[in-house]
């Protein structure tokens, strides 16, 4: 077997935008730093179009020229600035020159001469809005805000912008306003809070197509009238979220997809008068679909497909037969595919009976025999959820003879709204009951070893293997905790002024609830861990402040066996791959020692 190393080489092609001229624009991580690249033809040579030691982090076709416009960062510092490029590399010009902003991409014009984004420049605490032409080096300021504003789109004619507010993930609001400048125009006015997602002009400028659950428990295809204000659900998901919608504002065509347990079930159809005609289904492989891009003349889309077996890479689909080619070649870096493991969706009762639905995979039973040891996987957010994507770790642990279980807890998405605000605020706590039914569960297995379990996440995650470990402090042999929050007050105090508000929705506020914060945070019960502790940090990172790593680390090792790890020049996670090389090379001789 290859060492992690070897896995942690394996390629990612995600992110497609087609080119003026047919061919297609993707990220490529070939560098080590993900870049653009472009390809020609279906598995033809790939060219290399954007260089630097900071990942791109999109990039995104014109509509008319042959060029593109990226962004990037300073070592994870998420002040993104824009670039435009043109797409064999050339001419690149600097759209952008305010290094202590955040740049939030807003999308091109119709006719390619201008571009929309969101940025903190006149007060970091909110986003404006602003209008650039392509050739010009100034923005035009559209509409001074009061908070967390995004463009999601122009709309036909190109006389206005389509905004979102955001007051929390699941509390949102759209308006139109002029591309000449003037007032916000509301156009949502829900009487409860509402998400409003994969926003959609339609070809006549009259409507919004979207994802919403408005009105609803889980997420719907709706239709939302500009002018009245009134919505209508034209494709429902039933008991589950129907999402990542995407309209061609040119001819009318629509790809959806719908969650089930983690899986994309991908749908396409087209707008006739309004109504939603359906096309062939697209013949991909199974796994998590996105990132839809529309060909030019409106007869075929990019997607990108990954499962647990297959790594990242971008298909394109015919609208009209549904035939799915594969067009990128992203290697496995000479790890034989076959050894792939894939997922099973299980699902276990929790504390108050609660059923928490999860991701389980074993290693081969030809090489490895259980009882296994298991690594407890926990992911960030809290509102968002493990899908059955491709990790290179993951598959290197499974190959090691470690099994994997990763819990959907209570506050993660693709389960309806009710499932995921059963851990907001005052019920925080109760998340971290379902990692303690997780063990439980485990134990209940004959292919788990309940004495070799380790708790492994990051961000959000990261808390809650803190919280974990101290918790149910005899019962882990092991935890790592990645860009986590050790101390809740802290790091709402320190954390980038423009997403504290929406920190506070979720978490609680320091005004309101600093005391029940300092009860929970993992710092304050740091002297309940017992089990042996890695932490690992970038040092720019702008949403858990590095602090919350130095924090936990010297707390914890005043008891307990602690190693430590800051990076640099990364920030929320390590984008760079002889980052993550060093990173998860650390985790596993961690877990080699102590499990």
């Amino acid at each position: 077997m290859h060492d992690v190393e070897r896995y942690l080489r394996i390629r990612s092609a995600y992110a497609p935008s087609f080119l003026h001229d047919g061919s297609l624009l993707y990220m490529n991580d070939a560098t080590g730093a993900a870049q653009a690249w472009r390809v020609d033809e279906p598995l033809g040579w790939q060219s290399q179009v954007t260089f630097g030691d900071e990942p791109v982090s999109f990039a995104v076709a014109s509509p008319e020229r042959n060029e593109l416009i990226y962004g990037r960062d300073e070592g994870g510092n998420e002040r993104t600035q824009l670039f435009r490029v043109d797409a064999t590399g050339v001419d690149e010009v600097a759209l952008t020159d305010e290094p202590q902003a955040k740049h939030r991409w807003g999308g091109w014009s119709h006719d390619g001469e201008r571009f929309a984004f969101a940025s903190n420049r006149r007060d970091s605490r909110v986003f404006d809005l602003y209008v650039q032409g392509r050739d010009e080096k100034d923005a035009t300021l559209v509409c001074e805000t009061d908070g967390w504003y995004s463009v999601v789109g122009w709309l036909s004619d190109d006389s206005a912008l389509v905004v979102r507010e955001a007051r929390s993930n699941f509390d949102h609001d759209i308006y139109t306003v002029g591309t000449d400048g003037g007032e916000l125009e509301r156009v949502t006015d829900a009487e409860r809070e509402t998400r409003y997602r994969s926003i959609n002009p339609s070809p006549d400028g009259g409507s919004l197509y979207l994802s919403t659950d408005e009105g609803n428990d889980t997420l719907y295809l709706g239709r939302l009238d500009i002018e009245t204000g009134e919505m209508e659900k034209v494709v429902d998901g039933g008991d589950r979220n129907v999402s990542g919608v995407s309209v061609d504002d040119e001819t009318g065509k629509v790809v959806y997809g719908r969650n089930v347990e983690g899986y994309t079930e991908l749908r396409t159809a087209e707008l006739d008068d309004g109504e939603l005609h359906g096309l062939p289904t697209p013949d991909l492989p199974d796994g998590v679909v996105g990132g839809t891009s529309f060909g030019h003349d409106g007869d075929r889309f990019a997607v990108t497909v990954t499962q647990r077996r297959r790594n990242p890479n971008i298909y394109v689909v015919e609208f009209e037969t549904g035939e799915a080619t594969r067009w990128t070649d992203a290697t496995t870096a000479g790890v034989p595919p076959e050894t792939f493991v894939g997922s099973d969706v299980v699902r276990y009762d929790s504390f108050d009976g609660l059923s928490v639905p999860a991701l389980f995979s074993t290693p081969d039973t030809e090489r490895h025999e259980p009882p296994y040891p298991v690594v407890v996987d926990i992911h960030g957010g809290p509102e968002s959820q493990r899908r059955p994507s491709f990790s290179g770790l993951r598959q290197y642990l499974l190959g090691s003879g470690y099994a994997l279980l990763e819990p959907n807890v209570r506050g993660s998405t693709g389960y309806g709204r009710e499932y995921t605000t059963l851990d907001d605020r005052r019920k925080r706590m109760d998340a971290v009951g379902d990692i303690g039914a997780a063990l439980d569960y485990l134990a209940e297995r004959n292919d788990a070893d309940e004495e070799r379990v380790t708790a492994y996440g990051g961000s959000y995650g990261g808390f809650v293997v803190l919280a974990a470990l101290a918790e149910y402090p005899e019962r882990w042999a092991a935890g790592v905790d990645v860009v986590g929050i050790a101390n809740f007050v802290t790091f709402l105090e320190n954390t980038g002024e423009w997403r504290r508000s929406l920190r506070e929705a979720e978490y609680g506020s320091l005004d309101e609830d600093r005391e029940f914060l300092e009860r929970i945070s993992p710092i304050n019960n740091a002297d309940e861990i017992r089990a042996p502790l890695l932490v690992m940090h970038g040092a720019n990172d702008p949403r858990v402040p590095v602090d919350e790593a130095e924090q936990i680390a010297d707390e914890v090792s005043e008891h307990a066996p602690v190693e430590k790890l800051i990076f640099d020049d990364e920030g929320h996670g390590f984008s760079k791959r002889e980052n993550r090389i060093e990173a998860y090379t650390t985790m596993v001789d961690f877990l080699n020692e102590h499990v």
